[in-house]
């Protein structure tokens, strides 16, 4: 179960919230709250906007998860991968995923993808010593 990748977190959050309340041109996303700031402006927090949030917080949980070095870190990057291939062909083949907020989340899995191997890789590096 450790080696689930977070990112599939948000994956099912979008999934849930934008089958069950589609958003179209007529229908605005669906949002959780606004507030009036001083300024006059209305900021309105949507559902999209809560999910990238809590998206770049697993990134930053998953690129420390990456520090380590061993067989397990094999699975992480394959499930990884697996979860980058399910982000493109969800954006590619799903109407409801044809969405910015959906292609924010592809790019954050992308990042945790290469940031995992990159990571991984340096750290592989310094684990090496050459023995004279």
């Amino acid at each position: 179960m450790r080696h689930v990748p977070l990112l599939v977190i948000p994956l099912v959050l979008y999934n849930a919230f934008y089958f069950l309340f589609p958003t179209s041109s007529e229908v605005p996303e669906p949002w959780l709250f606004k507030v009036t700031l001083v300024s006059g402006g209305v900021f309105t927090l949507t559902i999209g906007a809560t999910i990238i949030l809590v998206a770049l917080a697993l990134l930053a949980v998953e690129i420390v998860k990456a520090t380590r070095v061993g067989s397990s870190s094999i699975v992480d990057h394959v499930l990884a991968t697996a979860l980058f291939v399910v982000f493109l062909l969800e954006f590619i083949l799903i109407r409801q995923a044809a969405t910015s907020t959906f292609l924010v989340l592809m790019g954050i899995a992308l990042v945790d993808l290469v940031c995992g191997f990159a990571v991984s890789i340096r750290s592989a590096t310094r684990d090496v010593s050459v023995g004279v």
